[in-house]
């Protein structure tokens, strides 16, 4: 599975990479940037919470 980040709707807040910055970082604007690769299985539900936690909704995971 991978994450998406929509960087239209992301505010930049860092919910997402306080929850799992494993899988979320921020870039030098701000934005939401999750990891190119497969979320790792140990990892999945942590991804999930941060998806979760997103308080635009912006993140998905496929």
């Amino acid at each position: 599975m991978k994450a998406f980040v929509d960087r239209d709707i992301c505010i930049g807040c860092e919910a997402c990479a306080g929850t799992c910055p494993e899988v979320f970082s921020m870039d030098s604007e701000g934005i939401s940037v999750p990891i190119e690769e497969d979320i790792p299985d140990d990892l999945l539900e942590s991804a999930q919470d941060a998806r979760d936690g997103c308080p635009v909704s912006c993140i998905s995971i496929e």
